[in-house]
């Protein structure tokens, strides 16, 4: 069974979906016939250079949240991140566009799922936990190196901007094809598809569902009807992972 994972390292429920899926998966029986892929997406490919403005300022703005409202919004996704073991500190900033990152996370899979797993969690580390400013290219050399990839190759690979650019692309121009609206995003055997940052329980009912059937792309959550299952209330409560409008357009 193959699994792919759409997710954005700017994504909070990115990064907590991928530690929510992995608790799945070790709770599914047959989790050694899995193979894991994770896919590119920016949840905003117009974002430009990093802005200094910190998330919660972003969250107020785009969403006409007062300041206090969008402060409570990433103390949940903070405490939500906690209890799934995962480092989240607050004041983070945005830190602009991702796509130097996934190009980074494509020249790393083509050293081995070894290599990508190391890099992905770095970088969700360094953007969550440590509150790295990965709008920087040295910061990035740093983390990638840090994560074990070659730096030579790094500086080639963030100096070059074609480099695994139709990677990227590609995997974008997937996601939309199957009908994604929003990230995290995952797909089983392209014939189950799950939105957000799910429980594990969930990723582990899709996992057993898709193991099991055939036949096309069934939504498992969100209004899916499968098993009565519904959308968990802080799978993405804050919108932070739905794709923008003009992005569902022009896949449409």
């Amino acid at each position: 069974m193959r699994v792919e994972i759409w997710s954005d390292i700017a994504c909070p429920w990115c990064y907590i979906g991928k530690a929510r899926f992995e608790k799945g998966l070790a709770a599914f029986a047959h989790r050694d016939e899995v193979e894991v892929v994770h896919r590119s997406f920016e949840l905003d490919p117009n974002a430009g250079g990093p802005s200094g403005l910190p998330v919660v300022r972003h969250l107020a703005d785009k969403y006409g949240l007062t300041p206090a409202q969008a402060e409570a919004a990433e103390a949940r996704v903070a405490e939500t991140a906690h209890g799934e073991g995962l480092g989240y500190a607050s004041g983070r900033l945005m830190n602009g566009s991702t796509f130097a990152l996934h190009r980074l996370l494509h020249h790393a899979k083509r050293q081995g799922p070894a290599a990508h797993a190391a890099l992905l969690d770095a970088l969700y580390s360094a953007n969550f936990a440590e509150l790295l400013p990965l709008g920087d290219p040295e910061t990035v050399v740093s983390v990638a190196t840090g994560a074990g990839l070659d730096e030579t190759e790094v500086r080639r690979v963030l100096a070059d901007q074609d480099a695994y650019a139709e990677d990227v692309r590609t995997d974008e121009r997937e996601a939309a094809a199957l009908g994604a609206t929003g990230v995290p995003f995952f797909v089983l055997d392209r014939r189950f598809g799950v939105s957000g940052g799910q429980p594990a329980e969930v990723f582990t009912q899709a996992l057993e569902q898709a193991y099991a059937a055939a036949g096309g792309l069934v939504q498992v959550g969100a209004d899916s009807g499968v098993s009565g299952q519904q959308h968990s209330s802080d799978a993405c409560e804050d919108g932070a992972c739905e794709v923008p409008a003009h992005r569902r357009e022009d896949a449409s």
